[in-house]
């Protein structure tokens, strides 16, 4: 909004109050409420902002400036043992979870973490993050991590007809990926609750994934020639519990995370 379209409002709303001064008390009112949200809005974007510089000089203190010999190497070159996918979710970062020091694992996060088929037209973006770290960085290892509570794996048990219309721009598309873990899952556990299949197809999708890994040949050609190790893996923040398999789909127990 301009300055002078500013002052005409203050000006009308002047001369309006001038001459039904039984307004008052109504425009006050009106008044007080747009302040507070003006201050509201004004106190968030100085929150974010300050939250974003306090946690940058709390990484420069306790981190960068306390490991020079770490950040000094990192600046000439990277060598990640790990290739890791995981959900965007905000409450399973890979680095907390499995405390990842800089410069151990390439992460790629997306909703889901799902990895789609080999398509050179299709996903791009997820063949490229796969590309650069195998045939560059040639990592040793390719983690993909499925969670508990996870909405991605939620709304694709939702979706009743996978022909039906899209009801979002992305999402139900990108989802999808992962529809033969929701079929075999709603045809296996049938008789069990929502939640329940939910949690068995948030471990079957990263199955899905972990065979789509396999028709990238650059991942193929490594994992046969024992040069690439793929797992799986689920995380439970609810009971605070790992589960690693690798790519035959053996399952090693389940540990606790304290």
């Amino acid at each position: 909004m301009s300055t002078e379209s500013y002052e005409d409002a203050i000006k009308r709303l002047g001369e309006l109050l001038s001459k039904k001064s039984d307004l008052g008390n109504v425009a006050a009112a009106k008044i007080k409420k747009l302040t507070d949200e003006l201050e509201g809005l004004d106190s968030n974007k100085l929150d974010a902002v300050e939250r974003i510089k306090s946690g940058f000089i709390h990484f420069k203190t306790n981190n960068y400036e306390k490991n020079p010999t770490l950040h000094n190497a990192l600046a000439k070159s990277q060598s990640p043992k790990f290739l890791v996918f995981a959900c965007a979710d905000s409450r399973v970062s890979p680095s907390h979870i499995l405390n990842f020091q800089l410069g151990e694992a390439f992460i790629v996060r997306n909703i889901a973490n799902m990895v789609p088929p080999y398509d050179k037209t299709k996903h791009s973006n997820v063949g490229a993050a796969l590309e650069y770290p195998i045939t560059v960085l040639n990592v040793e290892n390719i983690l993909v991590i499925g969670h508990s509570c996870c909405g991605g794996i939620k709304g694709l048990m939702a979706i009743e007809d996978d022909t039906a219309p899209t009801k979002t721009e992305f999402i139900e598309n990108w989802i999808q990926i992962c529809a033969p873990a929701k079929n075999r899952i709603k045809q296996e556990c049938k008789d069990l609750s929502f939640e329940d299949q939910c949690t068995n197809c948030e471990k079957e999708a990263v199955n899905v994934s972990l065979g789509n890994l396999l028709s990238y040949p650059f991942v193929r050609e490594r994992v046969v020639k024992n040069k690439l190790a793929i797992r799986g893996a689920h995380y439970d923040f609810v009971k605070g519990t790992f589960d690693l398999w690798e790519l035959d789909f053996k399952t090693t127990p389940a540990f606790g995370l304290s």
